[in-house]
């Protein structure tokens, strides 16, 4: 079923830059439609961090507080999947559930799913014990027994991070071999006091619902109450691939190249939150969101006067 509703906006995922571009295109009294899946990145955790005035706040309340105030201004919000997109015109979105929606511009803000190390118990305490991030993190765990889980040479730059917070850390090197370690990697962890473990991860040891330890593949179990584990970043950009974006390769998966606003190299095709970046946390993927709503309200007004001038 295809609609002729008269979309200016469609906004692809809810997340913070999802929600932040709604609220400024309804503010700015554009027509504006949010396809939602609801599979917020944060889901795992019970508290985001860092957010001014909103920091502690658990992620379902951010998202429920900010469904609320995008319906204000008219916005609609349906819980549904983008499975196809395609531009005629206008971009033409379909749904899961059968429905096509047209608009004139089309934001993706569809972010990212971790994929975590296969290693057995880790997936079950992630966002609770097992972290990624310091900064998302680092200050709840403080001072605590704290191992990071080596997965690529850049598990040195993560484990010398968390130092900031704990200074009994030790780094698993696991998936990355002693010959990787530079000089100079070695040089700073052992200035940092950072002991640096090797073999295999097999496992965690867990009692009463909380993380004790870390199992070795030869048996052996070091005492540890936290452990980072950096998980490996699949960007959500087949929507973005299909209408023809120019992407970027980067250590953390392939991005959309777009400039200071969040236009793709595709016009009227738009990336904000973790669809246009690893590093987005919260409050950027808001000010990411917040921005490319503003100048697509710009580009919109421009577009009309110069239509209504010729």
């Amino acid at each position: 079923m295809t609609e002729n509703n008269g979309y200016e906006v469609v906004v692809v995922g809810a997340g913070a830059a999802g929600l932040s571009a709604a609220l400024v295109l309804g503010r700015s009294r554009r027509r504006t439609l949010v396809v939602d899946a609801g599979e917020p990145r944060n889901a795992p955790s019970a508290h985001m961090q860092g957010y001014l005035s909103r920091d502690g706040m658990s992620p379902a309340e951010f998202l429920a507080v900010g469904r609320e105030e995008i319906a204000r201004y008219g916005v609609e919000l349906v819980r549904d999947r983008v499975v196809d997109v395609a531009r005629e015109g206008d971009f033409a979105a379909v749904l899961a559930s059968g429905r096509t929606v047209r608009a004139r511009h089309l934001v993706i803000a569809t972010g990212l799913t971790d994929e975590l190390p296969p290693v057995p118990g880790l997936a079950e305490r992630f966002g609770r014990d097992v972290v990624h991030c310091p900064y998302c993190h680092g200050w709840e765990v403080r001072d605590l027994p704290t191992g990071v889980l080596a997965t690529s040479p850049l598990s040195v730059h993560q484990a010398l991070m968390v130092t900031q917070w704990s200074k009994d850390v030790r780094l698993f090197l696991h998936e990355v071999g002693e010959a990787e370690l530079t000089d100079q990697d070695l040089r700073r962890l052992a200035t940092a006091g950072v002991t640096v473990v090797p073999g295999e991860v097999a496992g965690l040891v867990t009692a009463d619902d909380r993380l004790t330890g870390v199992r070795l593949a030869d048996g052996t179990v070091h005492e540890r109450e936290v452990l980072y584990a950096a998980p490996r970043a699949v960007p959500h950009n087949d929507l973005l691939i299909r209408l023809g974006a120019e992407l970027r390769e980067t250590p953390f998966g392939s991005y959309p190249v777009i400039d200071e606003r969040g236009l793709t190299t595709v016009p009227g095709l738009w990336a904000a939150g973790n669809a246009s970046g690893f590093a987005e946390q919260v409050i950027n993927a808001a000010s990411r969101g917040y921005r490319a709503g503003a100048a697509i309200n710009g580009e919109l007004l421009m577009a009309d006067l110069d239509d209504s001038a010729s």
